[in-house]
């Protein structure tokens, strides 16, 4: 599982309730009901985690750049 699947994995299992993202073919397992709120939530996670993600490899490269 890559590091963008299992992040997201468990934003689902904080915020939706949801056990896997993986297929699993069975509607009862595969669709859902959840609350706008819930998913306002997990999206706000998703964006926050992307947004972190994005500043921390900003400053890694530019340490690598001031190392050259």
């Amino acid at each position: 599982m890559s590091q963008i699947d299992h992040l997201l994995t468990l934003i689902a299992q904080k915020h939706l309730g949801i056990e896997t993202l993986e297929t699993r073919n069975s509607d009862s397992l595969d669709f859902h009901d959840t609350a706008v709120w819930c998913i306002k939530d997990a999206l706000e996670a998703a964006y926050k985690a992307g947004a972190e993600r994005g500043t921390s490899l900003t400053k890694a490269r530019k340490t690598d750049l001031a190392r050259d």
